[in-house]
């Protein structure tokens, strides 16, 4: 009679409660169990119970109760959520998440929710990431749509965060502690039991039976203690009828313990293995304490990085300065920021100039000059005296909290590579399993007394640990070099991708040139004044994140504009006064007159050449000038020596474009490419077998940015082109692009050698032990030194930090201490 809960897998405790699953009556310990089983076979998705590794976690009374109803404030969710163009996202962190079942089941009952667009749950790191449409859902029902799954969920913040990764790395410490103590007094007996046998002499059968049992008490709690994680993954693995790397190491242990313990009471003089199984359990509680360290510094970055804000402002309002939360700010605001302080929002500075330290976002070591009307961004330190700054963007829609939702999405998927390495491990155990019992066949047809040995060696020598973390050291190792370079890697693919490109498309205003355009002439054509013309396009331009927007800060004055719609690549249309206006492109000008003929721009103006117009007339014509980025030329002859072709695919005029290709050193350019045009050139190469990476800034680039074999954003270019990226140059430094591709090309090699060691190891060794020449004990070491090997290779990917004087910010320096804990 089953006496166990059919979803949690706790006793019953006399409950009679059954819930109906696939035309069937399963037990259930409690309401919440019965309620949360027949939600899951409801949905239809009763493949769940046969998948899972281990027992479903069971709802708390918490979870009865709607206690996620404070969620459901907008106020109150916008500290947890990041919304654009309507569709709002979260990552929570999932208490109970166990195994990639949960994954599995949390991500599909969630997309059968109306109105939720994605879903990525990481059981790794125990996080999901959601987004929805804010008009249908709002974060109470995907909090509560989780709960009722008898899984809680919390947001990712500093409280909720710590309190789970302490606990974690305490009950690891613990084991690990149990382990290797445990290990060093199993080793102290069993190297007397082997001296005496290498000195051929016969040791004392009572001290003998001493030894023995003495080890048999300290290697019972490294086995039943410290290898609880192993035993149970292995046998959750086996109640859903799979082969986890747990099994055959768990089989190994079993075995080793089971007999050792038969041999020390037996008394017959049979071998004894509690040497074996401690070191085993040591090395293997040691490489998951390992793992563990690496994941959470990698969700450390993330958390460091949201610390960063400040939680009072100091607004300056009609009586004087004032100090208040961050989370009573507006846009629009005006606040004072003092020397030493971080700037808590997004804006653009009102002072003459100012001087920032951005080494948390770029790695510079240096303070960056600022003026009037740029952008400063929030994260970053004033250390001149006080500034002032009219506030542009608050809470998720700044730069550092996109930058950090860039840093959650690269944590929930694993790159494809390793995807397959897991999947050829899973294949491998079980040919494993096969081999061990063909190697067990075989030896008691033989010898029946090197039976026992050589089977216990197959299944240890042959886990696959090494294959497994293979490609993970490779590129934790890889990303914190891209650290120290100022490249943030949203995408795991993008390193694999990078590593096979042989062509890079660069837009030109804000990547090959610095993107601090200034209006250098104005032609007025028809009624209004040069000044009248700057003002109504600095109007127009002031919703605009394009980099052509900047340059009429200096010219904006009062007054409002309606009807605002930016066109991508083409330019802006607003009403002014009633009159309604457009500043783009010459032809996106004379649509809104109705002409088929749009003007040429006079030949005095060679920089970026824009138009403004109304319904009626040519208005004016303006002449942007822009600065080449110091390292662009470099950096593309560097590229090129990478057998990689350079172009510039641009909006602007041809004679900027050609102006800059010039400078660079770029053969190959094209002006007054619209978004459209730019993606079917990138796609019109890649069907011509080229492999490209395009690297861009604006809203414009968006859509080539998502078609490219690997995307590349700028760290001050928009939003929208940082979520269509797999990296973020943040330093907006070309120099290292040059350098991420080596560093790519590095890590694929690297990796390869790692799964190549791996598999050589794994396939070479077996048959030794098969044939009886590895013991047991051997065989844990070499499983463990195979592990160590891949983890030293990989730091040969490492940043060195006589490579570059600059300071590594600090993200690169939290990088840095996950790769090397």
């Amino acid at each position: 009679m089953t006496t166990f809960c059919f979803h949690c897998g706790e006793p019953l405790r006399g409950s009679t409660l059954v819930a109906r699953v696939e035309q069937r009556d399963e037990p259930v310990c409690c309401s919440g169990c019965q309620a949360v089983a027949e939600l899951i076979a409801g949905t239809g998705l009763g493949d769940f119970y046969r998948y899972r590794d281990g027992n479903s976690v069971r709802p708390s009374e918490q979870n009865q109760t709607d206690k996620w109803r404070v969620y459901a404030d907008p106020q109150f969710a916008a500290q947890f959520t990041q919304t654009t163009q309507g569709q709002t996202s979260v990552t929570l962190l999932i208490e109970g998440l166990r195994c990639s079942a949960c994954s599995w089941l949390i991500d599909q009952v969630l997309r059968r929710h109306a109105g939720i667009h994605d879903v990525s749950v990481n059981a790794a790191t125990g996080r999901a990431s959601v987004m929805w449409d804010g008009t249908k859902l709002n974060l109470a029902d995907v909090m509560r749509t989780i709960a009722q799954l008898g899984y809680t969920p919390h947001p990712v913040t500093d409280e909720t965060v710590t309190r789970a990764l302490r606990q974690e790395r305490r009950d690891s410490l613990k084991r690990l502690a149990v382990a290797g103590f445990g290990m060093m007094q199993v080793m102290m007996f069993a190297v007397a039991v082997y001296s005496a046998e290498l000195a051929h002499e016969i040791m004392e059968p009572s001290l003998l039976n001493y030894f023995r049992f003495v080890s048999l008490l300290v290697a019972t709690p490294v086995m039943f203690y410290a290898g609880a994680p192993i035993l149970l993954s292995a046998w959750n693995s086996l109640r859903s009828r799979s082969i986890g790397m747990d099994v055959p190491v768990s089989i190994a242990l079993v075995l080793a313990y089971g007999a050792s313990v038969w041999n020390t009471f037996n008394g017959a003089g049979g071998e004894v293995y509690f040497d074996s199984v401690t070191m085993f359990i040591f090395f293997l509680t040691l490489g998951r304490f390992v793992q563990m360290s690496v994941r959470q510094h990698t969700a450390g970055v993330t958390d460091a990085l949201a610390r960063q804000l400040p939680s009072i402002a100091h607004r300056i309002g009609a009586d004087g300065i004032e100090d208040v939360p961050v989370t009573s700010l507006r846009v629009g605001d005006v606040i004072q920021v003092r020397r030493g302080e971080v700037l808590p929002a997004d804006g653009q500075l009102l002072d003459t100039e100012a001087h920032i330290d951005e080494a948390m976002l770029t790695g510079e070591s240096l303070p960056v000059r600022h003026q009037l009307g740029q952008r400063v961004v929030a994260g970053t330190i004033n250390v001149d005296g006080p500034i002032s700054i009219a506030i542009t963007a608050l809470g998720a829609d700044t730069a550092l909290s996109h930058i950090v939702a860039l840093m959650q999405r690269a944590q929930t998927y694993k790159p494809a590579l390793a995807r397959n390495a897991d999947a050829a491990a899973g294949k491998f155990l079980g040919y494993v399993l096969i081999g061990a019992g063909l190697t067990c066949a075989a030896w008691l047809a033989i010898d029946p007394s090197q039976a026992f040995a050589a089977t216990l060696a197959v299944l240890v020598v042959a886990c696959p640990c090494a294959f497994a973390i293979a490609m993970p050291a490779a590129l934790a190792a890889a990303t914190a070099s891209l650290g120290r370079h100022g490249i943030l890697l949203t995408d795991p693919d993008a390193l694999e991708s990078l590593a096979k490109v042989d062509h890079i498309v660069f837009d030109k205003t804000g990547t090959l040139t610095r993107g601090e355009l200034r209006v250098s002439k104005c032609t007025s054509l028809d009624g209004l004044s040069a000044p009248q013309c700057l003002q109504i396009a600095a109007l127009l331009e002031r919703a605009s994140e394009h980099p052509l927007a900047r340059a009429f800060v200096p010219y904006l004055d009062k007054g409002t504009v309606e009807d605002l719609q930016t066109v991508a690549g083409r330019g802006v249309q607003g009403r002014v006064d009633g009159r309604l206006y457009r500043i783009g492109t010459p032809d996106f000008v004379a649509e809104l007159r109705q002409e088929q003929h749009r003007l040429t721009p006079p030949a005095e103006l060679i920089g970026s050449v824009i138009m403004l117009g109304d319904e009626h007339h040519a208005l004016a014509w303006f002449e942007l000038t822009d600065s080449l980025r110091p390292a662009a030329h470099s950096a593309v002859d560097q590229l090129r020596s990478l057998n990689i072709e350079p172009q510039i695919l641009s909006g602007d005029a041809h004679g900027a474009v050609q102006a800059v290709a010039q400078q660079c050193g770029i053969a190959e350019s094209f002006a007054r490419r619209t978004a459209k045009e730019k993606l079917t050139h990138v796609l019109n190469l890649q069907k011509e077998g080229k492999r490209v990476a395009v690297i861009g800034d604006g809203v414009n680039d968006a859509p080539v940015l998502g078609a490219a074999d690997v995307s590349i954003a700028m760290g001050r270019g928009a939003a929208l082109a940082h979520a269509s990226a797999g990296l973020v140059l943040v330093s907006d430094n070309l120099a290292a692009l040059p350098e991420a591709v080596l560093l790519a090309r590095r890590t694929l090699r690297i990796a390869k050698q790692n799964l190549l060691w791996a598999a050589i190891y794994n396939l070479g060794s077996i048959p030794l032990a098969a044939l009886g020449f590895i013991p047991p004990w051997l065989a844990a070491l070499g499983m463990s030194l195979s592990s160590v090997a891949v983890v030293l290779n990989s730091t040969r990917l490492l940043p060195r930090a006589s490579r570059s004087t600059a300071a590594p910010s600090a993200m690169t320096s939290a990088h840095l201490r996950e790769t090397t804990a």
